[in-house]
């Protein structure tokens, strides 16, 4: 998995702190994600007019920034050796096939408009 991540060495000092940052803010923004693409814009943008518009693009965006920060964040569990590193690297990786589908969806429906 070290070389699957990119990770060589020893565990880097305090990147414990680090890696539970990374895990915070990756999870705020597939919050964010999911409440815009969910609740804010299947609501807000018809009103406005921009649900063809906007809601694809955003949701594409929002995905692949959500993906970055999980793969981030699964490096830095790594470089920390932290103890629970294979219990999220579990729980990204279904998170990442939650977003990978979600990804290929988007981009089928940008395609087909």
């Amino acid at each position: 998995m070290r070389r699957l991540l990119g990770v060589t060495g020893d565990p880097v000092p305090g990147a414990i702190l680090g890696a539970q940052r990374s895990l915070g803010r990756s999870l705020v923004v597939s919050a964010v994600r999911c409440t815009l693409t969910y609740l804010v814009i299947p609501v807000v943008a018809p009103v406005l007019g921009l649900a063809g518009v906007l809601a694809v693009p955003v949701s594409l965006v929002l995905t692949v920034v959500a993906m970055a920060m999980a793969i981030t964040g699964l490096r830095r569990f790594w470089m920390a050796d932290h103890r629970a590193r294979w219990q999220y690297t579990i729980f990204i990786v279904i998170v990442l096939g939650f977003l990978v589908t979600a990804f290929v969806f988007d981009v089928v429906r940008l395609l087909s408009a």
